[in-house]
């Protein structure tokens, strides 16, 4: 298949998923070796799940069918320019590859602007719109040294 047949899935995807009342007109499939590895629509408001999002769906979806938590060589096809929480997913899941058709203005135009978002991350914790307090404690410590001397950890 070619890239845009690939893309035609994400549309097929988001398309199911609007006219299902699922959430909104996002779609997302997930590319390994030419076959389809995962897909899904947004489903943020079916769910109650402001996380749903067509891209996080579609990697959870694939990550369960590989048995594993990275997508490394993987390629994801959306319908928009992913969010910065689908963004910072693709990071997570070391996805080396995005495609995707709509961008964030295209987005914004219809009502999902991430604009604060992006401004948002670019100040120190204590600027941002939401509030941002460190609350230093003493089991941070013994937390984080425990988990580097645990000899049966799995790494990411």
């Amino acid at each position: 298949m070619s890239h845009a047949n690939f893309m035609q899935e994400a549309f097929a995807e988001a398309f199911k998923g609007v006219a299902a009342n699922r959430g909104g007109p996002f779609g997302a499939v997930i590319v390994l070796d030419g076959a389809i590895i995962g897909r899904g629509c947004n489903q943020v408001t079916s769910s109650n799940d402001p996380t749903a999002h067509a891209e996080v769906v579609a990697i959870r979806e694939a990550c369960k069918a590989l048995g594993r938590f990275h997508l490394t060589n993987a390629v994801l096809y959306a319908t928009c320019e992913p969010c910065p929480m689908c963004l910072s997913a693709v990071y997570w899941a070391q996805i080396k590859t995005v495609y995707y058709a709509a961008d964030r203005h295209d987005a914004a135009r219809i009502g999902f602007n991430d604009r604060l978002i992006y401004e948002e991350l670019a100040k120190p914790p204590a600027s941002r719109y939401v509030a941002m307090k460190r609350l230093p404690m003493p089991e941070t410590r013994k937390l984080f040294d425990g988990w580097m001397e645990k000899t049966d950890k799995t790494l990411y």
